[in-house]
């Protein structure tokens, strides 16, 4: 038994455990999590020992990363995709953007960027997965039923667990998550959205300042709750709210935590960040002082969060070079169709990525928590989590492939200069 922790969706769980079988298979206990279990199904049984690949053909890794280097190094604006990485990775990947101008744009930025409008905008109330199990007695979930992407995300919370004041689960807008249901000694109901999202949070919020206004008799029952609870917990995940302007959705559940937090205690957690996502962006930011969908241009920095979302800068043909970094599994491709076919296309992913038939240079590269040390940031932002290599599968990590791609480019511009 070797204690971990799962790298495979930003609940970062770290009370797991794997055991290698006879088959050198990586078994999981402590959890049933479905998602860990897939993902630990695609490492395979023994570890890996892929080859890069250069236009299909086998090629050494330095071959591979030259191959990358004359890519990036004649493109005049490339992409830099997926970003599935971890925080040696993306401070790798930043560095190489700052070589050949690159814009970068992580795979899970559509569940990130409506929290980093409302934070640029009005600011953001977050709270943490520690404090939800220690203190919240009630949870509003918005939208979406978190156990599915995230698994384990109620057990985190306490529910379950006789010593956590979490009693009361409330869904808006979906049917009851069946994972919080688990515990006789929480009650989990569900409301529609009364009118659209946008008219529900409105009407709650204007409950909440005990304003007589017309609304659903469930509605009023809610707020009532909310403002006679200890502390509140809002939970949505931005990918999953209904609209086209979710950042509005955003703002408003965070205005309903401002409310409440009036007269009792409230908290917002937005489940968002997989795959590194969080590590990511919060990197670039503190690297360049900001976010996902900045482009690193010759005559300074950029930030478009719509013009830079990747796959409308595939769409448009507005890059000539992919750079792809997925190294947490093999979900996550960079594109189909005609907008990427032609495309020079570098790819640094797992060794089973459907990617490698594609791509102009493939490098297979370890997993951080498998095949690889490194750390990443949970998803509620504030916690950075150790990851510790279980076994050696004989490649290199994201960073160490990036940081040899960036010196080649340099020496070979050098060379030429």
């Amino acid at each position: 038994m070797t204690p971990w922790t799962c790298p495979f969706c930003a609940l970062l769980c770290d009370r797991f455990a794997l055991e290698s079988t006879a088959s050198g298979a990586l078994e999981l206990h402590g959890s049933d999590c479905p998602r860990a279990t897939r993902a630990l199904a695609q490492s395979g049984a023994t570890p890996a020992r892929a080859q890069p690949t250069i236009e299909g053909s086998t090629a050494t890794l330095d071959a591979a990363i030259d191959a990358a280097a004359d890519v990036l190094g004649g493109a005049r604006q490339p992409l830099f995709g997926g970003l599935a990485t971890d925080i040696a990775g993306a401070r790798a990947l930043y560095a190489l953007a700052n070589s050949c101008h690159a814009i970068l744009d992580h795979a899970h930025s559509n569940g990130l960027l409506p929290g980093l409008r409302t934070l640029q905008d009005r600011g953001l109330l977050q709270t943490t997965l520690a404090e939800i199990r220690n203190r919240a007695d009630l949870m509003v979930v918005f939208g979406t039923q978190p156990s599915q992407e995230y698994p384990e995300f109620f057990r985190r919370c306490g529910v379950g667990d006789a010593i956590s004041p979490l009693r009361e689960i409330v869904f808006v807008g979906t049917a009851v998550d069946p994972a919080s249901t688990g515990a006789a000694v929480v009650a989990a109901r569900s409301l529609p959205w009364s009118g659209d999202a946008y008219a529900t949070l409105a009407a709650l919020n204007a409950l909440c300042k005990r304003r007589q206004i017309e609304a659903a008799g469930a509605l009023r029952e809610l707020a009532q709750r909310m403002l006679a609870a200890k502390y509140v917990v809002l939970v949505w995940e931005p990918g999953r709210l209904p609209g086209t302007h979710r950042e509005l959705l955003v703002e408003s559940i965070n205005q309903l935590g401002k409310t409440v937090n009036r007269t009792t205690r409230a908290g917002g957690l937005a489940l968002a960040g997989n795959d590194g996502g969080h590590s990511a962006n919060q990197t670039l930011t503190w690297l360049s002082g900001l976010p996902l969908r900045t482009g690193v241009h010759p005559g300074g920095l950029a930030h478009e969060p719509h013009r830079y979302a990747g796959s409308r800068l595939l769409a448009d043909r507005a890059v000539d070079a992919l750079l792809w970094i997925a190294s947490f599994g093999t979900d996550h491709v960079p594109g189909t169709g005609n907008a990427t076919s032609s495309l020079p296309t570098i790819v640094l992913a797992h060794p089973a990525h459907a990617a490698r038939a594609a791509a102009r240079v493939f490098i297979p590269v370890a997993t951080p928590g498998i095949g690889a040390p490194g750390h990443l940031f949970r998803l509620d932002g504030v916690v950075v989590v150790p990851l510790a290599k279980v076994r050696d599968d004989g490649l290199p990590a994201v960073a160490a492939v990036v940081e040899r791609i960036d010196a080649r480019l340099k020496r070979v511009r050098r060379q030429s200069a």
